[in-house]
């Protein structure tokens, strides 16, 4: 991938990639593309397996997804929650 590329040229790109993003974003950015990288690696390994070996993913159990209850779902307001006024900024 960078085989075409030399020191010059990459130092170039970092110092241009330093000066767009500024020292504090360039870990987090780096920290975030490293993530995704990761993830994405994963699912690939996982899409490789289920399709080598279908069976293995066939014999995991299934849970079938079951809704609560109405009285589980929204929890009933307080009289002290419906009687706050909203927060004002100023």
């Amino acid at each position: 991938m960078f085989g075409n590329l030399g020191f010059g040229e990459l130092m170039v790109i970092m110092v241009i990639v330093l000066v767009l993003f500024g020292a504090k974003r360039v870990p987090e950015i780096s920290a975030s593309f490293g993530k995704g990288i990761r993830e994405f690696k994963r699912n690939l390994n996982d899409i490789e397996q289920s399709v080598t070996n279908p069976s293995a993913v066939q014999d995991q159990p299934r849970t079938a997804w079951t809704p609560l209850p109405p009285s589980e779902t929204m929890p009933t307001p307080v009289a002290d929650d419906r009687d706050r006024e909203p927060k004002r900024l100023l």
